[in-house]
């Protein structure tokens, strides 16, 4: 073996145990957090989690995953800095506007044959999405006759969409989104102006229940006519991604409506032969047994 070819080997080796450390690292961490707080992070993604650990690294100015970990089982404030970052708070109102277009036009309908109407949005972060589906049924006839669960394991992006109090700068794109989707008024009907930020009218609350729920280690808790969840099961791995297909296909009522992300699907899970594609672009999908 030349001397090249031993430096090569030596590198090798060397990436290999910084690996090794990385992964014995990350996965003390996330046992930590599990053990200590009851969150477990420990089947999301690996590659989306430990890019998100190693920016967390960086905004706390520790030195390792080690140090971090020492500050997050021992400063409950960086813990909750810790998930709020793991967590990916990212929304936006009538986000990807076909879809809510397509809701309108092929499940609104089915809805109006219900004499209640119960719908779970699953991660649902700062509440864009919640507020929008709340716009949509008011539009509809179907709000007073609706209740929606809006659940996340954040409790500072729960709190936000609590307040319903959004930066003014976003309403340009809001209310086209709300165009885009089939919005029957001006949208500036929806919310009132105040300095820099806008405030949703109230009643677009009343039948909202925010609650935080973590689809990793939290059951059931009532049966749905329609859940979404959006954009949340890329960050899972294939364990954990069964595990809420399961989740939800015990929550969903007969004929209810599953509405998952661009990048997700039903397809490749036990339970895929569940449902029926109401529109297979906006990934739609409604359980027949």
């Amino acid at each position: 073996m030349t001397a090249m070819e031993r430096g090569y080997e030596e590198q090798a080796i060397q990436a290999g145990s910084k690996q090794e450390l990385e992964q014995i690292e990350i996965e003390l961490l996330l046992s930590g957090v599990h053990r200590l707080y009851g969150y477990d992070f420990r089947n999301y993604a690996l590659p989306s989690l430990k890019r998100r650990i190693w920016h967390h690294v960086h905004a706390e100015n520790v030195p390792s995953i080690s140090a971090l970990q020492e500050k997050v089982l021992h400063d409950r404030a960086c813990f909750e800095r810790f998930v709020y970052s793991l967590s990916i708070p990212v929304t936006e109102m009538f986000r990807d506007p076909g879809l809510f277009l397509t809701f309108r036009q092929k499940v609104v309908p089915l809805l109006r044959t219900y004499p209640y109407i119960r719908i779970w949005h699953a991660g649902c972060s700062t509440g864009e999405e919640v507020y929008s589906m709340a716009i949509m049924l008011h539009e509809e006839g179907l709000y007073d006759k609706a209740r929606i669960y809006a659940t996340d394991m954040n409790a500072r992006s729960l709190q936000q969409a609590k307040e319903g109090v959004y930066e003014i700068g976003k309403m340009k794109q809001y209310t086209k989104n709300y165009l885009e989707a089939g919005g029957t008024r001006a949208f500036s009907e929806y919310y009132t102006a105040k300095y820099n930020s806008v405030i949703l009218q109230p009643y677009l609350r009343k039948n909202i229940i925010f609650a935080e729920h973590n689809l990793a280690t939290d059951t059931s808790f009532n049966e749905f006519n329609v859940i979404f969840c959006r954009n949340v099961m890329i960050y899972f791995n294939d364990e954990l991604r069964d595990h809420v297909h399961g989740l939800f296909h015990e929550s969903l009522s007969r004929f209810g409506v599953l509405v998952l992300g661009s990048k997700e699907s039903i397809h490749f899970t036990k339970y895929s032969d569940s449902y029926e594609a109401l529109d297979r672009v906006e990934k739609i999908y409604r359980k027949n047994k």
